[in-house]
């Protein structure tokens, strides 16, 4: 039986630690809110119910893994809005962007809205953040997250991410944007395949859309997050680098204390611009969590 995701052993290192790990089930992982409570006591709390929590990275001190235990919602502590079960991965892209107290934010596609109230969190509840969710059918689950964890600096919207409104600009703005998912797929079953979502070609017309968009919505000297929680390049890579064929944007170095890979420049005869290998990509035999790209995007002042 060929490997899963064969077609990407050329650009995923160590690919057959990566096949191994994508064999087992994820690791449940969550981030600490520290609009209701510290680490610390919360750590505490977990070691007193016989619990093991085990911090996940040194860039950040409210980040957890929770081997053995596969049910986090089920804890009183997600209930209280204590904690919220998110892959350290998808907190990265909050972390990364990492807007100011008192700034405007744009989150363009935000249900269920894990990374909107981790970036409200961040900015301690102040300024305004936009929590755009094109579809009424999202507000709820996006809006229960908000409830329980406090949010209390957000205001929901619904517009096609790719048609948001010009008439205002942002500060900073995160396109965590629709994607196949790759890095989400987990083999828990024997035989199990991934299997595509949407056709192939789709996806990466509104994805450059999007970013497009996204760029537009900037004030100048603001800065973007462009993210997705899949390998494929087209997706990826060749998203931002149609960016950078079609606006003055510039990419900004990513630093974490994570192993990671650079933006590839190349993939089945397309080369893109240099400047790509600024962009980051994690995957799960390095970071036991989703495999996911991510870019980090200013608009010149």
């Amino acid at each position: 039986m060929l490997p899963i995701f064969e077609h990407y052993n050329e650009i995923i290192p160590e690919f057959s630690l990566f096949q191994e790990v994508i064999q087992r089930p994820f690791i449940p992982h969550l981030r600490v809110n520290l609009l209701k409570v510290q680490p610390a006591i919360l750590v505490d709390a977990f070691l007193k119910k016989g619990v093991n929590i085990v911090s996940s990275t040194k860039q950040v001190d409210y980040t957890f893994f929770i081997p053995g235990l596969y049910s986090p919602g089920n804890l009183l502590e997600y209930f209280l809005g204590y904690i919220h079960p998110q892959a350290l991965t998808s907190c990265l892209a909050s972390i990364i962007l990492s807007p100011k107290e008192d700034s405007l934010v744009l989150d363009m596609c935000a249900s269920p809205g894990g990374k909107t109230a981790h970036m409200a969190q961040i900015m301690g509840n102040s300024g305004l953040i936009v929590a755009n969710e094109l579809y009424p059918s999202r507000h709820l689950a996006l809006g229960n997250t908000l409830n329980r964890l406090g949010i209390l600096n957000t205001i929901v919207t619904s517009y096609q991410a790719q048609e948001f409104p010009l008439r205002q600009k942002f500060d900073y703005i995160l396109a965590d944007v629709p994607c196949s998912g790759e890095g989400m797929f987990r083999k828990t079953k024997k035989g199990m395949r991934y299997k595509e979502k949407m056709k192939k070609g789709r996806l990466p017309d509104l994805q450059k859309k999007i970013i497009i968009r996204g760029y537009d919505l900037l004030k100048p000297g603001g800065q973007m997050i462009y993210s997705t929680c899949t390998y494929n390049p087209d997706e990826n890579e060749a998203v931002v680098n149609y960016l950078l064929e079609n606006r003055d944007a510039e990419l900004l170095p990513i630093e974490m204390n994570l192993r990671y890979s650079p933006g590839i420049i190349s993939w089945v005869g397309k080369i893109y611009d240099k400047r790509i290998e600024k962009t980051i990509r994690l995957y799960p035999h390095w970071v036991d969590s989703v495999g996911f790209f991510m870019a980090r995007i200013s608009k010149r002042a």
